[in-house]
């Protein structure tokens, strides 16, 4: 099978498009299975409104056909703009990012809000992503409040299609980059009895050809399936499929000590994923997730495939340096909100800046620290930029293992580590946000300017402290900076 040239993952898809129903509104655009759905819905010719919560500056450069608008489920007063003249809308919200002790309470408001809008507005179909799990059985929070939100969807005139799946396999997915790191950076599993427990993983690509063969065929429209892979594997089996690929052997000692919150909290220190998601989806696997309902699919949208060729295509995806969206670029889930370096009413009060002159042009110095955070690191003190990341995700922050989308290009938006890419003009300027955990707001700025004949590549480490506590961390770190950003500079011009 040649997936070297597979570009879309609907080319497979045996239902025909149906751009003559109008607009199709997905929401959580800016998520991972929405990032992934948005592009393939373009493919096949349909007109898409997105909805995000939050003006997302490079929304339209990323897909030029698209209507943007800014809507918040809890709002129904943003929803009526959001969903008027939509046939068809997407439902991929959740709020499980805010943490265990809010997400429920907040995605069934969210369903109850968005239900009674899209009904008001003659919406003729709802498609909601659920989760699977044994309704007879006592559910963690979760996937709960997955069923609750598919209840309360039902509940409208509008017909709703539910598709209920477990946990997700494909390149940036929040299951694979647990599964991934987890093997690649922990010699000695420590197995519980709950990585016994039975579960269908299903490729992206099933999923995103069940989402859209779903909206092609109205049989669909108003019924409720359970979607997963070929086989039915427990956690265990499933991390020793992924070693055995990756060609890494592991020390599996199986333990009485099942404590979730001390595994989740291990588990973040090694992987891009914060503990307080992982306690809630680990907190899932006490539960088994595999397809349970009768009701089947046609086989003309819905042909599954093994976790292990799931497993390959993340991977090939990886190697081709071609992911389009990744689950750890969405968190912390208020970054949208972050105040930026232009909306400051004065300048930031500590400005660091170093800079040299260079023959070199200002488009292969722009490709230069377009690589930073990546493959080639921070170009120089490595140990320091992930001693700091370690440090943050020990207080809980988002640390520096999300690393980055792609090895060689950056979008507005991407995480870089522990910042995110708050502007980008190419080939003169790349500014990144501090996201870590810092007294203070923090930016590190990238730009090339004309210097007469040269070139001059400048360094800019803009700061707003906190209050005193912010002072104390500027000037306890001014002094490394020379040290740190003189050298830096050097070695992105060296390998411009």
């Amino acid at each position: 099978m040649d997936w070297n040239n597979e570009k879309f993952l609907t080319n497979d898809l045996l239902t025909t498009p149906q751009p003559e129903l109008g607009t199709i509104l997905v929401t959580g655009a800016t998520g991972y299975v929405g990032g992934r759905l948005v592009p393939e819905l373009l493919h096949r010719g349909y007109k898409v409104r997105v909805m995000t919560r939050v003006s997302v500056e490079d929304i339209n450069e990323q897909w030029p056909e698209v209507e943007a608008v800014v809507a918040d489920a809890l709002k129904p007063a943003q929803l009526e703009t959001a969903l008027d003249g939509v046939h068809t809308a997407y439902y991929l919200i959740h709020a499980l990012l805010l943490g265990e002790k809010k997400f429920e309470v907040v995605d069934v408001q969210a369903a109850i809000n968005f239900r009674n809008v899209a009904e008001a507005k003659g919406v003729k179909r709802i498609i909601y992503l659920g989760g699977l799990g044994d309704t007879n059985a006592p559910l963690s929070p979760h996937l709960r409040s997955r069923i609750q939100v598919a209840e309360e969807l039902k509940k409208g005139a509008v017909k709703t299609t539910v598709l209920r799946a477990a946990i997700i396999i494909g390149s940036g997915s929040a299951s694979y980059e647990i599964l991934k790191n987890l093997v690649k950076r922990s010699p000695v599993f420590f197995m519980p009895f709950w990585a016994r427990t039975k579960c269908q993983p299903i490729s992206i690509r099933n999923l995103i050809n069940t989402l859209i063969g779903c909206l092609e065929t109205e049989e669909t429209a108003g019924n409720s399936y359970d979607i997963g892979g070929k086989e039915i594997l427990t956690y265990e089996k499933m991390i020793r499929i992924l070693a055995d690929l990756q060609n890494k052997k592991k020390i599996i000692l199986y333990t009485s000590f099942s404590h979730i919150g001390f595994y989740s909290y291990i588990a973040s220190l090694l992987t891009p994923v914060p503990a307080a998601i992982i306690r809630s989806l680990m907190a899932s696997t006490k539960n088994e997730v595999i397809c349970r309902n009768k009701e089947e699919l046609p086989d003309t949208l819905y042909r599954p495939i093994s976790y292990l060729e799931a497993l390959l295509r993340a991977m090939t995806r990886e190697e081709q340096d071609d992911v389009s969206s990744r689950w750890s670029d969405q968190y912390p889930r208020a970054h949208e909100l972050a105040i930026k370096l232009q909306e400051l009413n004065d300048p930031p009060k500590y400005i660091s800046s170093y800079s040299l002159e260079t023959e070199k042009e200002a488009a292969d110095l722009f490709k230069s620290f377009s690589k930073i955070g990546g493959e080639d690191g921070w170009f120089h003190a490595n140990w320091m930029w992930r001693a700091r990341g370690l440090v943050d995700r020990l207080i809980f922050g988002v640390g520096d293992a999300r690393g980055r989308r792609s090895r060689t290009s950056l979008r507005v938006n991407d995480v870089v580590g522990f910042w995110r890419v708050e502007g980008k003009r190419q080939n003169s300027r790349l500014l990144l946000r501090a996201e870590m955990k810092v007294p203070g707001m923090a930016w590190l700025e990238f730009s090339i300017k004309k210097a007469g004949e040269k070139n001059r590549l400048i360094v800019t480490a803009y700061f707003e402290p906190k209050g005193i506590p912010g002072i104390i961390y500027w000037y306890n770190f001014l002094p490394f900076h020379y040290f740190i950003f003189t050298k830096m500079i050097k070695q992105i011009e060296q390998r411009a």
